[in-house]
């Protein structure tokens, strides 16, 4: 049976590996087992001591992992690996753990992030914006790499001398379309208005949304396919009253004349990373994509 033979499991045969997947709540626990029902084999990589920190807190792990299991179709498997993505070495170990698991690799999806512990223009330290820096940039650049040369078998580092700027690989071939690799970053609202307060992340995420076309184009030389997603507000908890982060008085009001009357979903957000892993989706590269269900058209 080949992946694309049940309409119905478009994925069947693929594996995924999708990071920050540590609460029921989460997008990433969304997009995990929206893929595993889409028939892929899903690695998670999760952080229980980040959400612990936060108002929301932690999940229990083996109820995330049983709810991974519950959602797999038949024949695929789940995996996964406690990583703090600061650690270069944990990057690597995870990529390859998850390649592990079936021996193939077919989907990255970068939707871990570290929030709180921000701050503004004048409370902010080289500390803090290394952080945010390490987590949600340096890591997601990192994980793409090690996943493009595990696909390309690409030379070790240090063996052959980077392109210069403008060029492209010379072997370069067309792109083999229901083989294609996936990858999948996570920005957010930085380009709609001021995140105040939230000057580290903002940061750390506009530099994947402007670094999206540079890696997309290289990336698709290797025959993978990089998009990245802008889920817009997603209530995974930090916009209910009992574990907010934020005053929410302005918010509940705003969102009333929102065009749907609610916040985002995880799922609404897993929905989308779903089809852009099909062969459907194929056709979209290098895009910075919103899925917020027009709040950001005010």
């Amino acid at each position: 049976m080949t992946h694309d033979s049940d309409p119905a499991l478009p994925l069947h045969g693929k594996t995924a590996l999708v990071t920050g997947v540590s609460r029921r709540r989460g997008i990433g626990y969304a997009i995990a087992t929206h893929l595993a029902g889409l028939g892929a084999s899903v690695f998670i990589q999760h952080f229980a001591p980040h959400d612990a920190a936060l108002p929301w807190g932690s999940d229990d792990l083996e109820a995330v992992r049983a709810g991974l299991r519950g959602s797999l179709r038949p024949g695929a498997v789940s995996g996964d690996l406690s990583a703090d993505l600061r650690d270069v070495a944990a990057v690597e170990a995870l990529v390859d753990a998850a390649s592990a698991l079936t021996g193939r690799l077919d989907i990255l999806i970068c939707n871990h992030a570290q929030s709180g512990g921000d701050g503004s223009i004048l409370d902010m330290t080289a500390d803090r914006l290394d952080s945010f820096w390490q987590v949600n940039t340096r890591s997601t650049i990192l994980l793409t790499q090690r996943f493009a040369r595990l696909r390309a078998a690409a030379p070790a580092p240090g063996t052959t001398a980077p392109a210069a700027p403008g060029t492209r690989r010379a072997e370069r071939a067309a792109v083999d379309e229901r083989q294609a690799g996936r990858v999948i970053w996570m920005t957010s609202g930085q380009g709609d208005g001021p995140m105040r307060g939230e000057v580290a992340y903002a940061a750390s995420k506009a530099a994947l949304a402007g670094v999206t076309a540079t890696v997309a184009a290289e990336l698709l030389d290797l025959g993978i396919v990089l998009n990245t997603i802008d889920p817009g507000p997603v209530n995974t908890g930090y916009l209910d009253a009992e574990t907010a982060d934020r005053p929410l008085e302005a918010v509940s009001a705003w969102v009333q004349a929102t065009p749907f009357g609610r916040f985002g979903a995880p799922a609404d957000a897993a929905r989308l990373i779903g089809w852009l892993c099909t062969d459907s989706g194929v056709w979209v590269v290098g895009q910075v994509l919103k899925t917020d269900g027009g709040l950001s058209l005010g």
